[in-house]
């Protein structure tokens, strides 16, 4: 199985502090769909270790839905870096490929996080995927303009579909 994971941000930069996490594992040749992981991660320690919140990405949150911006924002159901470190890496155990939408983002962000606390990151840079060029070059599914979803494990679950797709479209079987 493959994973598709995702990450809500207050910032851009590799530094960025994480308001949610979400993963689903795939496989991305027939659609089947495993366990899915969904985290709202501590915004105050991350801020405490220095992680970056830029002002312009908080001004976009200020715009979205209330319900987008109290679930990415919001208190409550908050897990430490520890636990969500500890529950990532069980998570990732034997899956065959990472994908995100443009690694450069939240892989980035993951491997910055795992390096500041001085973890060893859970994967091979190899088996790193990118969603983001794979459905530029081939089509993306998925609806345009998509509003409200911002939910980690809901946009991991969309894109994960989109691969498939893709696959699918292309006759890629996953036989060599």
């Amino acid at each position: 199985m493959d994973i598709m994971l995702d990450l809500e941000t207050l910032s851009t930069r590799p530094d960025a502090t994480i308001c949610t996490f979400g993963a689903i594992k795939f496989n991305p040749y027939t659609g089947e769909q495993g366990a899915g992981l969904y985290y709202r991660i501590s915004v105050d320690e991350q801020i405490e270790l220095g992680r970056h919140v830029d002002d312009n990405t908080v001004e976009w949150w200020g715009k979205q839905a209330e319900d987008v911006r109290e679930e990415a924002l919001g208190d409550g159901d908050r897990i430490s870096l520890e636990q969500f470190t500890k529950t990532l890496n069980k998570f990732l155990v034997g899956a065959d490929n990472i994908w995100a939408q443009g690694p450069v983002f939240d892989i980035v962000i993951l491997e910055n996080l795992y390096r500041q606390l001085e973890k060893p990151c859970p994967w091979n840079f190899w088996q790193i995927r990118d969603s983001r060029t794979l459905l530029s070059t081939h089509g993306d599914p998925r609806e345009k303009n998509k509003e409200g979803l911002h939910n980690a494990l809901e946009d991991s679950v969309s894109q994960a579909e989109a691969v498939h797709y893709v696959f699918k479209e292309c006759g890629i079987t996953g036989k060599r």
